[in-house]
């Protein structure tokens, strides 16, 4: 279990001036954000609820409550006129990301039993439990004026679809949390050449907050060399378990490529690794087996949750995280051709594939050579599931990290069987302009494919991590 979990700050605003003037209001009001409070609850999150901020001491109170308790990100919900001194001093000390909830109680007034109240008092105070949107203006030019990162929320307070969207934030957050709570381990180099994939790991981390950590491949080589014949068989009968094996992979193949993914695994746990990019060329040593050994127990690794980017690709293991992290998946991928005919986009690549979104069982192949690269082995085949995706690219550009996506669909056809992960995307806007217009904002040639259109979370995430997002289609 994480030993620092995902928390929401929640509170209420309104304005203790109210209370004795109109019975009722505050429990009303009280009752409304306990509902709040359940709601954000049902979707796995744990809530600090400070209560009911009526007044400038409050608000300095439930500052330092928030601070204290390490809340991730405050979901303010504005249940009626309330004064932006109440409001202020509650997020500028806890200094994260402000969602606000202008949530109305109902549709509408109900006009004609409000008109009958004959008691301007009652009029008064029914008003301001349906008078949220009132002080959001004011709060929005105080936070503006403060440089406090807020969103917005609107709607009716029983509207699913409103909670889907909180939800969507919800989600979010914890996908930047868990960003900001992993390590990235980087094994080995970069591949020689690949100018767009070269980054500024000081600035990733300054971006997502994770920790970065430099290995060598000796190390795993040498873990590999003490790894024992009954933890190489096991690892074996898991692939046979996991993998479609073609009958013409070689015995001792699977074996070098099952001694490597058990050292795989000790790696990881030595260094609580939540993903990992490498490279090594390797040439004719122990490391070169290792390497050349590596593609089927990374693989293993992609669908546990500790997505492996080839080539050394920092920028794509971190879209592949962000991926894994909500859940959609996450494969290593990149345009391999054109289908002008049938107006797809052919994407795959050499190397680990995700098994948790591939379309059937991933096919183990062994191959002579590794195009590019050095040596020969194991590899995977798979296409990912038909239906909707989403691709992402983390792109580094200019001294800033921002988020580049599309949203298609994954189809049916022929595919290049040549031991790597290979699909066919279609998309809304076609083939030709899509490979345009997401070339035009200049990612690298690597992204991260994931099954379902995720594309609200993935602009809510950009906004939480204070970085842009650019949708393409």
């Amino acid at each position: 279990m994480d030993k620092h979990q995902f928390k929401i700050g929640l509170f209420g605003i309104g304005l203790d001036t109210y209370w004795p003037q109109f019975e009722g209001l505050e429990q009303r009001l009280i009752g409304y954000l306990g509902q709040v409070e359940d709601r954000l609850s049902g979707f796995g999150a744990e809530v600090l609820n400070v209560g009911l901020v009526d007044s400038a001491a409050k608000a300095l109170d439930a500052g330092h409550d928030f601070k204290k308790g390490d809340v991730d990100v405050i979901f303010l919900y504005v249940t009626t006129y309330a004064l932006s001194a109440t409001v202020l001093p509650v997020v500028r000390r806890a200094k994260v990301p402000v969602i606000i909830l202008n949530l109305s109680p109902q549709q509408a007034i109900d006009y004609q039993n409000f008109n009958q109240l004959n008691d301007r008092t009652k009029m008064t105070g029914e008003w301001l439990a349906f008078c949220s949107a009132c002080p959001v203006p004011e709060i929005a030019n105080v936070f503006k004026r403060s440089n406090i990162q807020f969103h917005q929320v609107t709607g009716v307070l029983d509207d699913e679809k409103i909670w889907d969207e909180i939800g969507d934030w919800v989600a979010a957050g914890k996908v930047a949390h868990t960003m900001s709570h992993h390590t990235l381990g980087l094994m080995g180099n970069y591949y020689s050449g690949m100018l767009d994939i070269y980054t500024d790991i000081a600035l990733q981390c300054a971006t997502f907050g994770n920790h970065v950590e430099i290995i060598e491949p000796d190390e795993l080589t040498a873990i590999r060399e003490e790894v024992s014949s009954q933890d190489t068989a096991a690892k074996v009968a898991e692939f046979n378990a996991v993998f479609a094996i073609d009958p013409t992979c070689p015995p001792h193949e699977l074996e070098r490529a099952a001694q490597t993914a058990v050292a795989l695994d000790q790696l990881v746990k030595r260094y609580d690794l939540g993903a990992m990019a490498y490279y090594h060329k390797g040439t004719g040593n122990a490391n070169a087996d290792t390497m050349s050994s590596i593609i089927l127990g990374n693989s293993l690794l992609t669908a546990k949750g500790i997505p492996v980017a080839g080539e050394y690709e920092i920028k794509n293991a971190q879209a592949m995280k962000i991926m894994d992290s909500f859940g959609v998946g996450g494969s290593f991928t990149e345009y391999y051709a054109l289908d002008f005919k049938d107006d797809v986009v052919l994407m795959g690549h050499d190397g680990p594939g995700h098994l948790a979104i591939a379309e059937g069982k991933i096919k183990v192949k062994p191959l002579k050579v590794y195009h590019g690269k050095v040596g020969s082995g194991l590899s995977v085949e798979m296409s990912v599931k038909h239906g909707p995706v989403t691709l992402l690219s983390v792109v580094e550009n200019k001294g800033e990290v921002f988020l580049l996506i599309a949203e298609g669909q994954s189809v049916a056809g022929p595919i290049l069987e040549i031991g790597n992960t290979n699909s066919r995307y279609r998309f809304s806007i076609g083939a030709r302009k899509f490979v345009e217009d997401w070339n035009k904002e200049g990612p690298a040639h690597h992204c991260a494919v994931g099954t379902g259109h995720i594309s609200s979370k993935l602009i809510k995430l950009a906004s939480l991590l204070g970085i842009k997002a650019i949708h393409i289609c």
